[in-house]
């Protein structure tokens, strides 16, 4: 094995198989192949303009790596268990095109610096897909909260009817959420795009390179300034895949959300026949599996964090090996949490809300009894003793198994003289919903503001 490293003259045994297998990270960063050639031309280029190497020799280097790129685009080329890494197996494949003169490609780097870069400019692109992803997502909420702004349903906390609010209010309590996850992708993006290439192992490099040309080819905005640091932190990693997690556990409650309601008890929304699926026993199921598994598929990308975070809390500055063990909990989290966007948009797109239903709904289970409680705080009651008031007011609608607005003004009275006979009119969800005039509340008017808002963002996105 050692006739086939590149970096086996020192030894005098070759590499033990089963050292080989276990070491070998193709099968992983061989996906970082067109990140790893895109570095490669731009940092041949630069050798090139420099004076490292000579012009011509640069630029015969640069042509065999694009037609490497070509031979593995169009399976010419394997990257497979063979080659130790995707670095080794480019490398290898253009020494056999060129000679020996191909390793010149290697002066003045390192496979530390030349992984981080790969790694960071994977994951720029990652970033951008997942906040157009996002955006995605907000307009089929958005979509939905136009069409249902004058939804009435029942808000909830702790799993209990709380208070009525419209369902356009619920789904754009989403869209606020993805947004706060795709500042975060985009933050985290600003931070990624800085160039480690150069740093080489660890000290920098006695040739005279220029780091600011090679991070401009390849759209850097500067590099990462020390050497060291360059290559031996994994912290854009963590946070692009800490991003992650946050945005699966938002997709997480939406699916959540998803799951509760369109059960028979609830019975607040239908999932299209696309996004479900059947049982093999009971003909009768129709299980929200899609959205069961985004739920499930977020324990995932807490693993690939949980995972980023012990791998490199203990490693003394520069870079380890274990640090190879990177790129699969950061391939999982991109991946998952592309699926579960993909997949989210148009499984909500497919659902169909019950309106009627969830407006039957919406004063069940006292949700109105704060309207009570603030009726007698606008009639000079201080809150706390409003509050001990209405909740005898409840207290003896269970008793009785009656409503709030089964009971009439005389019985309100009994409770406090200060009920009129206009409190029934506070015991309609639609005045509750009404009433709610602070900034950003279930209000109509509120709500219009928050989609108007909502519409000049996701247009200025188009």
């Amino acid at each position: 094995m050692a006739s086939e490293n590149l970096w086996a003259g020192r030894f005098r045994e070759s590499l033990a198989e089963i050292a080989h297998r276990f070491s070998s990270s193709i099968a992983l960063d061989g996906r970082l192949y067109r990140e790893d050639i895109a570095g490669s031309i731009a940092h041949v280029r630069m050798l090139g303009a420099t004076g490292v190497l000579a012009v011509d020799e640069a630029t015969r280097i640069a042509t065999a790596l694009e037609e490497i790129r070509g031979e593995i685009e169009r399976g010419e080329l394997e990257l497979d268990a063979r080659h130790e890494d995707v670095h080794m197996a480019i490398e290898g494949r253009l020494i056999e095109k060129l000679g020996p003169g191909g390793g010149a490609l290697h002066t003045a780097r390192s496979r530390n610096d030349q992984v981080a870069l790969d790694e960071r400019l994977y994951l720029r692109s990652a970033l951008d897909g997942l906040a157009d992803a996002i955006t995605e997502l907000q307009r089929v909420l958005l979509k939905c909260a136009e069409e249902h702004a004058g939804t009435l349903m029942p808000g909830y906390t702790h799993t209990q009817r709380a208070q009525p609010v419209l369902l356009a209010h619920h789904l754009l309590a989403y869209a606020s959420m993805f947004d706060r996850d795709r500042e975060r992708l985009l933050d985290c993006r600003r931070r990624t795009n800085r160039s480690p290439l150069g740093a080489a192992a660890l000290a920098g490099t006695s040739f005279a390179i220029d780091r600011m040309m090679v991070a401009g080819e390849l759209g850097f905005d500067g590099i990462v300034e020390n050497s060291m640091d360059a290559v031996s932190d994994r912290d854009y990693i963590i946070e692009a895949v800490a991003a992650c997690s946050i945005t699966m556990m938002h997709l997480s409650r939406i699916a959540e959300d998803l799951v509760l309601w369109s059960t028979p008890e609830f019975g607040f929304v239908t999932i299209g026949d696309a996004f479900t699926t059947g049982s093999s026993i009971m003909p009768q199921k129709k299980n929200p599996d899609m959205a069961e598994l985004v739920r499930g598929r977020t324990g995932r990308v807490y693993g690939s964090l949980i995972s980023l975070l012990t791998m490199m809390k203990g490693l003394p500055l520069a870079y380890n090996r274990d640090m190879q063990e990177d790129k699969g909990p950061m391939f999982e989290a991109i991946d998952t949490t592309r699926d579960a966007l993909a997949i989210m948009a148009p499984m909500l797109a497919s659902s169909t809300f019950h309106g009627t239903r969830m407006a039957s709904q919406a004063d069940a289970g006292f949700s109105l009894a704060t309207e009570v409680a603030d009726y007698l705080v606008r009639r000079g009651l201080p809150f706390r003793e409003a509050h001990h008031i209405t909740g005898r007011v409840v207290a003896h609608c269970v008793e009785r198994g009656c409503a709030l607005n089964d009971l009439d003004p005389v019985a309100f009275r009994t409770f406090s003289p200060l009920f009129e006979e206009d409190i029934a009119e506070y015991l309609r969800p639609a005045t509750s919903i009404a009433l709610k005039g602070s900034a950003g509340s279930t209000a109509p008017a509120e709500v219009q503001r928050q989609l108007a808002h909502w519409r000049g963002v996701l247009g200025a996105r188009a």
